[in-house]
């Protein structure tokens, strides 16, 4: 079966580099362990509706990360990472 890598938008990895550093590494630890390599990124997101239809939410905390999912290229494309509140706007 297929796995999924991760890659990252650099808008996203900007927004990874101001936070926290303590929170960064959680974050960048889901990845590693939920998405990096997986079967089926699908099953520990949520799809998104509205404008940002086509896009995953996966939720770390009250962190969210915005992910596109390429399955021709066996991608998992990370587009945002921010807090709850400030991630849909």
């Amino acid at each position: 079966m297929k796995k999924f890598s991760v890659d990252y938008d650099p808008h996203a990895l900007k927004k990874m580099r101001k936070l926290d550093a303590s929170v960064r590494k959680r974050i960048k630890q889901w990845i590693e362990t939920n998405l990096e390599g997986c079967e089926n990124p699908r099953r520990r997101g949520k799809p998104l509706e509205g404008e940002l239809s086509g896009f995953w939410r996966y939720r770390v905390g009250d962190y969210r990360i915005i992910a596109e999912i390429q399955d021709d290229k066996i991608i998992i494309f990370v587009i945002n990472v921010d807090k709850r509140n400030d991630i849909y706007k």
